[in-house]
């Protein structure tokens, strides 16, 4: 059965907290050629792209082999959400299921994109996300010990997998959700300079080990 699925990776130029993040070097490369590479080894994604409104971006996603989807400035502001983006890629180009992957998480196994895909659909989720159990809480305002904190999941922004017509609708969870616990490494989020420090670390290191997908060690 062909489930017609769509990668998409938002990339704008504007980016506050790092400035022009999304291709500032990393570990030998531009940040976002570790998703690039990651969504090019799976075998589950029919189409892959890059959604950006900035023609440096677009040239650094070419030169590692990735579409470029160009958005209206208007989709690349600050006010501009996720789903707004989306939800343009799904009018542009005709899917059954979209795998959200964000440049800002670039560390993730072998063929953790697939088995994100395999998971959703052989449970019938309207959505799923990777992340982790948080069991933080405000400080003065628990007893318990650590191990006894139940804790919640925590999406970490790695993979995302959402129905298409849900996007359509303005929705980004549905009702079925999908919770997928990766390891610690994969976690990793980049916003800020430490951040992007602990991300390069973690890069350096699991490529060693062959942690990453195979063309990550080029």
């Amino acid at each position: 059965m062909s489930h017609n699925i769509l990668g998409i990776t938002p990339a704008r130029g504007g980016s506050k907290g790092i400035p022009r993040k999304n291709i500032k070097e990393i570990a030998g490369k531009p940040l976002i050629a570790w998703t690039i590479e990651a969504a090019k080894n799976s075998r589950l994604l029919d189409r892959y792209v890059v959604s950006t409104e900035d023609e440096e971006i677009a040239e650094v996603v070419r030169r590692y082999g990735a579409d470029v989807l160009y958005r209206p400035p208007e989709l690349a502001s600050d006010e501009a959400s996720t789903l707004n983006v989306l939800q343009h890629a799904v009018e542009q180009i005709p899917c059954n299921i979209v795998v959200l992957l964000q440049a800002t998480t670039p560390v993730r196994k072998q063929g953790l994109i697939d088995e994100c895909i395999r998971e959703f659909i052989d449970n019938g989720y309207d959505s799923l996300a990777t992340g982790f159990v948080c069991k933080y809480v405000e400080y003065g305002k628990n007893e318990l010990r650590r191990q006894d904190i139940k804790g919640f999941f925590y999406d970490d922004g790695n993979i995302y997998v959402i129905k298409a017509n849900l996007i359509k609708e303005g929705d980004r969870y549905g009702k079925k959700i999908g919770k997928k616990i990766v390891s610690r490494w994969e976690n990793a989020d980049i916003d800020d300079g430490f951040d992007f420090w602990i991300a390069e670390k973690i890069l350096i290191e699991k490529k060693h080990e062959n942690y990453m997908d195979k063309t990550c060690g080029r």
